[in-house]
């Protein structure tokens, strides 16, 4: 089956359930799970449910397509993302965004937890997302193209949306919340970075680190969406200052930092275009 179709079915799975037609996605990564929480929900539905839907593996990930109302906009929220790391391809892992999109998705809302490696940046933080470097290997565009999703050589000048950025800041003003912005840099993982990569990917021009987001930004141009990203700054990974890794303070950085992240990004809704 070719992946249009694919698309095709899933998306008539998720509009049998649920009749609403969304205007944003939102992907749930770290610093944004308890957002779910506050959506008026039409309904929640398993990936096991979708069509062609991968299943994800990481702990902290529920694994479900929320629809429903939030900050007065109709959203489609995707509670848990697939990362190449488990395995998955990265059509696969970014195939939800195809189908936000043919539910009539036309902003995505993306997020992550990040190690930070600009100085100015502290455990905790939240950061815009400016720009990205895809250091994966891999990218979800590798193959035959279909017009029907998009073009074959997407321009890439502007990932994420200035207009958004500009809401952003504005929005953490308004609400007193300190954000930087920034470049993300994209890894495969699993495992952490050394002191020579961290080195190597802040020479590079990256401000932030993370295992996620691009290839599902990369299928966001693609089809035409515009793209809102933020890191939540989970440790400080500068290379003569380096400590281990510990996976727990991590987690528990980033819970800290989600209910910023879950204001900002309510207030971001809030001022965005219908």
């Amino acid at each position: 089956m070719e992946l249009h179709e694919m698309v095709l079915e899933a998306a008539e799975v998720v509009r049998k359930i649920a009749d609403i037609k969304p205007e944003v996605g939102i992907i749930l990564g770290t610093g944004l799970g308890m957002l779910g929480d506050k959506i008026e929900a039409v309904a929640r539905i398993s990936y096991g449910d979708i069509p062609h839907f991968p299943t994800s593996t990481v702990d902290t990930h529920a694994g479900e397509l929320i629809l429903g109302r939030l900050a007065g906009k109709n959203v489609v929220a995707l509670s848990g993302r697939f990362h190449r790391y488990e395995g998955y391809s990265l059509q696969q892992v970014t195939f939800p965004v195809r189908v936000a999109k043919a539910l009539g998705v036309h902003t995505l809302i993306v997020s992550n937890a990040a190690g930070g490696m600009n100085p100015q940046f502290q455990a905790g933080d939240l950061m815009v997302i400016t720009d990205h470097i895809n250091l994966m290997g891999d990218n979800p565009l590798i193959g035959p193209n279909d017009d029907a999703l998009g073009p074959r050589f997407p321009d890439m000048s502007e990932p994420y949306a200035r207009t958004l950025i500009d809401l952003a800041e504005a929005a953490a003003l308004k609400s007193g919340i300190r954000l930087q912005r920034g470049v993300y840099v994209a890894v495969t993982g699993p495992c952490l970075e050394t002191r020579a990569e961290y080195r190597f990917l802040r020479f590079i021009g990256a401000d932030a680190v993370g295992m996620s987001t691009v290839p599902e930004v990369i299928v966001a141009v693609h089809a035409g969406l515009r793209v809102l990203g933020f890191s939540a700054i989970t440790d400080e990974c500068l290379p003569d200052a380096l400590e281990a890794a510990n996976i727990e303070k991590i987690i528990a950085v980033a819970n800290a930092a989600e209910p910023k992240l879950s204001a900002l990004v309510l207030e971001c809704l809030q001022g965005m275009d219908a």
